[in-house]
């Protein structure tokens, strides 16, 4: 991996994220092949394609989550305002808290509320409860979920039905004030009415974050997304503003792909 000194000429775009031919291989699958993609900063970016397109590896890789897989091989670039994730002065645990991950599949700890959302300030070292209180509220605030909990935080976050766990989740990676929040088909799992609410949330959160989302339903990158990314066998197809995505695009495998024709 080349160092942020190599990568300066790249920086000077508007870009929060830089991609550059990554390459991902899985022993001998390949994941990624040499995908590039600029995602801007404080813009929802739809990542859309078939199930095994490479979509949630390409998320994962953001983060560095990949780092720690069996056999994985990662090649290219990546850049978060102007500097490489892979630069050796960059430390995982850090990068991890800027950029956060909401999975597809809520996860909240077997704890209460309240220190479901403390818990990432606590391993940052913030132990003062005042503090801790004014990060939990500010964070179930910016996650909608603070007027419907406040009077039971003190509860078990499993007793939480699954739209609010998963917006439960999404209080958990804003405690810790991240740049960059990262989400995995969010609401697959959910009803139509919690469906709507994490669709609002992120709305409401693209004024504050820059948001990268994989999703599996043509409609909802079609509402949430400012840009869409078409992928398929681990190449990116097609980039673009997510209107003329779906209404003009310019390749025809994405015009397959979105009108149901295909995938």
């Amino acid at each position: 991996m080349e160092t942020a000194s190599s990568l300066a000429s790249d920086a000077s775009t508007s870009a929060k994220i830089l991609v550059r031919d990554l390459t991902v291989r899985y022993g001998s699958t390949l994941a990624l092949d040499r995908v590039s993609l600029d995602i801007g900063e404080r813009r929802v970016t739809a990542l859309i394609g078939p199930s095994g397109c490479g979509k949630s590896t390409f998320l994962r890789c953001l983060n560095r989550m990949n780092d720690h897989i069996r056999g994985v091989r990662i090649e290219g670039r990546v850049l978060i305002d102007g500097v490489s994730i892979h630069d050796p002065t960059v430390d995982p645990v850090e990068l991890r808290r800027r950029v956060g991950m909401v999975f597809q599949k809520s996860n909240p700890f077997p704890k209460s509320i309240f220190d479901n959302v403390a818990f990432g300030p606590r391993v940052h070292g913030v132990r003062d409860r005042v503090a801790l209180c004014e990060i939990v509220e500010r964070s179930l605030r910016q996650a909608a979920l603070w007027d419907e909990i406040k009077d039971r935080l003190d509860r078990s976050a499993l007793d939480l039905s699954g739209g609010q766990q998963q917006r439960l989740c999404i209080a958990r990676a804003l405690a810790v004030e991240p740049d960059v929040l990262l989400m995995d088909e969010p609401a697959s799992a959910l009803d139509p009415i919690a469906t709507a609410k994490i669709e609002e949330l992120i709305h409401e959160l693209k004024t504050q974050y820059t948001i990268v989302i994989v999703t599996h339903n043509m409609q909802q990158a079609a509402r949430v997304s400012d840009e869409t990314a078409y992928f398929y066998l681990g190449r990116l197809i097609e980039v673009g503003p997510t209107e003329q995505i779906f209404t003009n695009p310019g390749r025809q495998e994405t015009e397959d792909y979105v009108t149901g024709r295909f995938g």
